[in-house]
């Protein structure tokens, strides 16, 4: 495909597999620029947007917030700080990361546990995992 020969939403939807509505609403949210109108009404866009919008969709694929990846757009352009900016969210987005798997690790354990003294029959009230959940303490 040329480069420069115009796409409409659905192309540019299907090139970067999302929903025409994820571009609208990319759009309203300020992280795509407002696309050119055809003389028809209908939206043109370029291969610009079709990289802005894999780069939003890989970024979000990493856990990056929408504020975030607006910011990671604008660092995108700045030459004297963006990369060591973007290294440091990144950095942050990391930590955030471990962490949650740390506490579902726990959560994890915790439930394995439960599942492990639970005898799969009997009274619910002698069901480990029905008195945790019940906020009864375990013997």
């Amino acid at each position: 495909m040329n480069p420069q020969t115009p796409l409409t939403i659905g192309a540019v939807a299907k090139r970067v597999g999302v929903a025409i509505d994820t571009i609208r609403y990319y759009e309203r949210e300020g992280l795509l620029p407002e696309p050119t109108r055809r003389p028809s009404g209908y939206r043109s866009y370029g291969e610009g947007t079709v990289a802005r919008l894999r780069f939003i969709r890989r970024a979000k694929n990493l856990g990056f917030t929408l504020e975030e990846i607006r910011d990671l757009l604008a660092l995108s352009a700045d030459r004297t700080r963006g990369v060591k900016a973007v290294k440091q969210r990144a950095q942050q987005r990391l930590a955030d990361i471990e962490a949650r798997i740390a506490e579902l690790e726990r959560v994890r354990g915790g439930l394995a546990e439960l599942v492990d003294a639970c005898p799969g029959h009997g009274a619910p009230e002698a069901c480990p995992i029905l008195r945790a959940l019940g906020g009864e303490e375990q013997p």
